[in-house]
C-alpha cells in the first residue's frame, strides 16, 4: 500500500532511541522528511545520521524539552524554517515506565506531577505548537504514544495514559473541521532496553530470572511473543497518512492481545 506520505514532514519527539527512533525510521522509509528531537543531542545525532544514510531522506536532530512551552515553540519553529511544512507529530517523549513510585506510602506527589508533567503536558504543548501550522494547509495528523497502564489499575503512573485518551479525544473534537486528526496508540510489551531493564526489575522482586519474567509476559500474549518497536511504526504510519482520514479520536491497543478489557 502506497501510504502517500512523500515528501510529508514528519516531527517526533522522544525520537532518539526505542519506539520513538523505530518510527522515525519508518516515516523516513515512507518518504517522509522527519525532525526527531529530545533532550539529549548524544543520542539524537547518531539517530539522525543512521536512519538519514539507510533512508536518503533528511533527518533532522533538535533539540527540545517539552517541559517548557518555549522550547516546544523554538522546535518547531526551526522545524517549519527547514522544511517549510509541518504535516504529523507523534508524541512520544517521556519516562518509559514513570517515574512515581506505585505504592502509595512511598509515592511522591512531586515526582507524581512531574510525570504529568511530560507526558500529558508535554504532548499537549508539542499540540498546541503544530496546530496552527496544520490549520493553515487544512492537513495535520497528530500520534500520541500511551501505555497499556491506563486501561489497567496495576500502577499510578497509569493515570498519564488515561489523560492523555481524553485528551487525544477532544482535540480530535476540536481539530476534526480543519482536517486535523488525533488518535492514540497503546504499545504492549515492546523489545527496547527499557523493558530489559523491567524485567530485571521484576526477576529481583520476584525471586526469578529477567528470562523467567519475560517468558511469562510471553505466555500471557496470545500471540506469543514480544513486539518489535518498527511495529509500532507500522500502525502510526498508517494513522499518519492521508488513508487513514477517517480514523480520529481513537485509542488503539498495539499488544499481540495482551489486554483482555473488552473495549467498545
Amino acid at each position: 500500500m502506497d501510504l502517500q506520505l512523500q515528501d510529508r514532514v514528519a516531527i517526533v519527539t522522544g525520537g532518539g532511541m526505542g519506539i520513538g527512533k523505530e518510527v522515525a525510521r519508518f516515516l523516513s522509509q515512507e518518504g517522509c522528511k522527519v525532525v526527531i528531537c529530545a533532550r539529549r543531542m548524544e543520542y539524537l545525532r547518531p539517530a539522525a545520521d543512521e536512519i538519514s544514510s539507510e533512508t536518503g531522506n533528511e533527518v533532522l536532530p533538535l533539540f527540545c524539552d517539552t517541559n517548557d512551552m518555549n522550547a516546544v515553540d523554538e522546535m518547531v519553529k526551526q522545524a517549519h524554517a527547514h522544511f517549510g511544512r509541518i504535516d504529523i507529530l507523534v508524541n512520544g517523549a517521556a519516562a518509559p515506565s514513570g517515574v512515581v513510585r506505585n505504592d502509595i506510602e512511598f509515592a511522591g506527589d512531586d515526582e507524581l506531577l512531574a510525570d504529568m508533567n511530560t507526558k500529558v503536558i508535554g504532548y499537549f504543548r508539542c499540540a498546541k505548537a503544530v496546530t496552527p501550522h496544520m490549520k493553515a494547509q487544512g492537513f495535520g495528523r497528530i500520534i500520541n504514544i500511551g501505555g497499556l497502564t491506563g486501561r489497567s489499575s496495576k500502577v499510578l503512573s497509569g493515570m498519564r495514559n488515561l489523560a492523555i485518551a481524553h485528551m487525544t479525544k477532544t482535540l480530535s473534537d476540536q481539530l476534526g473541521p480543519s482536517g486535523i486528526t488525533v488518535n492514540l496508540i497503546h504499545p504492549g510489551v515492546v523489545d527496547t532496553p527499557h523493558i530489559h531493564e523491567l524485567y530485571e526489575r521484576e526477576g529481583v522482586k520476584q525471586n526469578k530470572t529477567a528470562q523467567q519474567v519475560e517468558q511469562a509476559y510471553i505466555d500471557a500474549t496470545p500471540i506469543r511473543r514480544t513486539l518489535q518497536p518498527i511495529e509500532m511504526g507500522w500502525l502510526i504510519g498508517f494513522l499518519a497518512s492521508p488513508k487513514a482520514g477517517a480514523v480520529t479520536g481513537e485509542s488503539i491497543g498495539i499488544d499481540g492481545g495482551l489486554t483482555r478489557g473488552i473495549f467498545i
